[in-house]
């Protein structure tokens, strides 16, 4: 039996990412946008988005103008994460961009719903001594339910120090306010 894919070496099935602007989120697209390359296989970026009250509080006082403020900064946060990740979208890929309403573990099990899908999710280092009490939905959901095969990257390694400053954002590299800040 003839493998899957194109004579050309290509396989069949996505590359689906769950793309966020976290740094494990920017990780996971890197090594999609790398997977696809080697494969030949299309990228499909997925954005997940929610209301900020969930679902159920926004079904008692729907506004649809909201709805379409948060459908429109889920675009712009995947557009954000392709500047941030990569300098860009890659040109020489096939790209497809999906903004979808729902939770993130059912929207990207729903994208990726192949045998021959490859998932690649992001997932960041927990810190503190609370840690471990703080729900990972997506990594636990999606793994347990996707038809297809899950790739989960870990995001980086942060000293503490780091993770502050890229917390406080660019404020805190302007010459003579780091004093101010110790």
């Amino acid at each position: 039996m003839a493998p899957l894919g194109s004579a050309y070496g290509e396989q069949a099935g996505n590359v689906v990412v769950g793309v966020s602007d976290s740094l494990a989120g920017l990780a996971a697209l890197r090594r999609g946008v790398r997977e696809a390359r080697a494969t030949g296989r299309t990228l499909v970026a997925v954005r997940a988005w929610e209301p900020p009250e969930g679902e159920a509080l926004y079904a008692r006082r729907p506004e649809t103008s909201w709805a379409r403020l948060w459908a429109d900064e889920a675009r712009r946060c995947l557009e954000r994460a392709f500047d941030l990740a990569l300098g860009g979208p890659p040109a020489d890929l096939r790209i497809v961009r999906r903004v979808i309403r729902g939770r993130a573990g059912p929207v990207l099990c729903s994208v990726a719903a192949s045998a021959d899908d490859l998932l690649v999710i992001g997932m960041a280092r927990r810190r503190g001594p609370l840690a471990r009490l703080r729900p990972r939905p997506v990594h636990r959901f999606v793994p347990a339910r996707a038809a297809c095969e899950v790739l989960i990257v870990a995001g980086p390694r942060l000293l503490p120090q780091e993770a502050r400053m890229l917390r406080r954002g660019a404020g805190a590299a302007v010459p003579g306010r780091a004093a101010a800040h110790r």
